[in-house]
């Protein structure tokens, strides 16, 4: 017997998936306002110094801007209603965006290291070095503001494609303070000083790569936190007519969480009885779990011998959750 508890209706649920999705999208807005004076700034430094290293890191803040974009898109999907073919909705669209924004970390490392090494093999002489250290320092601080709002506003909204895009600005932000560097490098004297702290630079880079691309791997795996397993047992373990927890399975649709849970009930009580428990499981779940949406509750019967019928089909219920 399966039991689906409607204690918050659906369109309440809605609500809260359109209210993240707005907060998401005014999110990119403002950073990319962010990001596109920042780069406007940039540039005109470049026109002034030459800079070729500069010139990169402005390149580097505008493609970051436009990172925006599939985001927002993949945000304006995720609003969209279930259909007949996609039963649980448009959120994927939102993973398949952070694979786009990993591919284009990864983009700026490969950029970041031919850079320095092409400066590494033939140095280059820097004018204006006060303005390209103002430059530099100007694209540090706003890729590290809007890493920080993107990022806090993906954790808080559970959206790890805009994550993703925090940590995407967060690069730039690295580029451009390795520019402040070789540029001070350049001022005294040592050229190969940009090349070198380029190099660096791209190490670190690829570390945030692979902290975005692990985080968006474990989404498109239907990754959760075990500890978010073990808040659902404790929590169900508290609802009153539950004998037992049988499975439990969590994922994450966008930056909305669904859960699957098989409980055991007194095999002596009515039907109405035990969706009652279905019901109270559900409410219990949607009201302690963060960013949980709704559950679906399957009721078994305590005792053996009442699944003899697909016995032979089960490959083992999940024993362990780690």
């Amino acid at each position: 017997m399966s039991e689906h508890g409607h204690t918050h209706d659906h369109s309440s649920m809605v609500d809260e998936v359109m209210e993240a999705s707005a907060e998401g999208i005014r999110a990119l807005k403002l950073s990319l306002v962010g990001l596109g004076v920042t780069a406007a700034l940039q540039l005109v430094v470049v026109l002034l110094s030459s800079s070729v290293a500069l010139l990169a890191d402005t390149i580097h803040n505008f493609g970051d801007a436009l990172t925006a974009l599939p985001l927002g898109v993949a945000f304006v999907l995720g609003r969209r209603p279930p259909t007949r073919r996609y039963t649980y909705g448009f959120g994927r669209a939102e993973d398949l965006a952070g694979v786009v924004i990993v591919a284009m970390i990864l983009a700026s490392s490969v950029v970041a290291a031919y850079e320095a090494l092409t400066r590494l093999l033939d140095p280059r002489e820097v004018h204006h070095v006060g303005f390209v250290i103002a430059a530099g320092v100007i694209g540090f601080a706003g890729n590290e503001l809007v890493a920080s709002y993107r990022i806090r506003v993906g954790r808080r909204i559970g959206s790890a494609a805009l994550v993703a895009d925090g940590l995407h600005a967060r690069t730039d932000g690295l580029t451009s303070l390795a520019v402040v560097v070789g540029a001070i490098g350049a001022a005294l004297g040592w050229k190969l000083a940009d090349p070198i702290v380029g190099l660096a630079i791209t190490v670190a880079i690829l570390g945030i790569v692979r902290h975005a691309a692990r985080d968006i791997y474990r989404r498109l795996m239907d990754a959760v936190d075990p500890a978010l397993v073990d808040q659902i047992e404790h929590e169900l373990g508290h609802v009153d007519g539950i004998v037992d927890v049988d499975a439990v399975r969590v994922r994450w649709i966008g930056h909305d969480l669904l859960a699957e849970v098989t409980i055991a009930v007194d095999a002596a009580l009515s039907i109405v009885d035990a969706h009652a428990i279905a019901e109270a499981a559900e409410h219990a779940l949607v009201h302690e779990v963060p960013r949980l949406s709704g559950a679906t509750i399957h009721v078994n019967p305590s005792g053996d011998g009442h699944h003899d019928a697909t016995a032979h089909h089960r490959t083992g219920e999940q024993s362990d959750l780690e």
